[in-house]
């Protein structure tokens, strides 16, 4: 969101991350990726990677501006800059790699953020191709207009499921919930949102795997990683995913070969992570079966018990809630 946080705020959200950094989660190896050098990127809510261009990473800003992806090299630096004809960007909060209905690489952006709770009678997700050619130009968008079966809400989170193409969405705060849209999405119309399962509280962005077999959804203290079951639904959580300290972390994607994701931050010149999960999160290799004996909120195997986590949590999602008011009265 466009709104910075206040010193109570940040105060909140340090301690969170501070408890989260102990967690049995953190022994996954984490580096920069890379660091975004465009100064017109200062609040980067959304992250996917490029399926069409090895490297690439795309981007955008919060709200207020242009409607507009940018597309990073490995560098950080910004290669090409794509804009959207015929949409707006009142409050941008995620995007997605999918296909369009022809199968085309296509990129997915949610117009999705509420701050004041319940005030858009709908939301837009909107679709562009993703370029053959990675240059600076200008995007037709086809716009899709989505409401939630249960009345509007806030949300950061747009995901779209590699396997089957469906859009899925997650509310923030705390009574998180997730969101799947119809099979395919039709202008012309509104399309109806149905909760399919249960979210982090503060969610902030997710995405899936590459192969779908996974999705994570990130926080503004940490992520969790999720199986997908084989019909293409979420399926159970397999464990929580530490992340390093962030100004403001409103977004994740999975690295090209899903071993790894990214996550990022509002502000200017922030780094972007890369995470590696856990080992036993991912689908064995050939030839070998899965070595974990470890519990699913351990997906590390660190031997720890669920009574470090169970505090860790209680920290965190204090902190979580403390912070929400702040910012949301800020």
């Amino acid at each position: 969101m466009s709104s910075r946080p206040c010193r109570a705020g940040a105060l909140l959200a340090a301690l969170a991350l501070s408890a989260l950094a102990a967690a049995p989660a953190a022994a996954a190896d984490r580096k920069v990726a890379f660091t975004v050098a465009d100064p017109r990127i200062t609040e980067s809510s959304g992250l996917a990677v490029s399926r069409l261009h090895p490297g690439v990473t795309y981007t955008h800003n919060d709200s207020g501006g242009v409607a507009q992806i940018f597309a990073l090299g490995p560098d950080g630096r910004t290669r090409a800059v794509l804009t959207l004809a015929g949409a707006s960007a009142r409050d941008w909060e995620g995007m997605a790699l999918g296909r369009d209905d022809k199968g085309r690489p296509a990129i997915y952006v949610g117009d999705v953020g509420d701050n004041l709770g319940g005030a858009w009678p709908y939301i837009t997700v909107y679709r562009i191709p993703e370029p053959k050619q990675l240059r600076s130009q200008t995007l037709r968008a086809t716009a899709f207009r989505l409401k939630y079966e249960d009345g509007p809400r806030n949300a950061e989170t747009v995901m779209v499921n590699p396997r089957t193409n469906r859009l899925y969405i997650a509310s923030k705060l705390f009574s998180g919930a997730l969101y799947e849209a119809p099979a395919r999405l039709r202008t012309g119309t509104v399309n109806k949102l149905r909760k399919v399962g249960d979210a982090p509280a503060i969610a902030t962005d997710g995405a899936f795997s590459p192969d779908g077999r996974n999705y994570v959804i990130r926080t503004y203290f940490g992520a969790r990683l999720y199986s997908v079951n084989q019909d293409g639904r979420p399926g159970k959580s397999l464990g929580p995913v530490s992340i390093p300290g962030q100004e403001q972390g409103e977004s994740v994607a999975f690295t090209a070969d899903g071993r790894s994701i990214l996550a990022g931050s509002e502000g200017s010149g922030q780094p972007v992570y890369r995470i590696s999960l856990p080992e036993d999160a991912l689908p064995p290799k050939a030839g070998k079966t899965s070595s974990s004996g470890g519990d699913d909120d351990d997906p590390g195997g660190s031997g720890k018990t669920s009574t470090n986590l169970g505090l860790i949590a209680g920290v965190a999602v204090a902190a979580a809630i403390g912070y929400a008011v702040v910012r949301r009265r800020s």
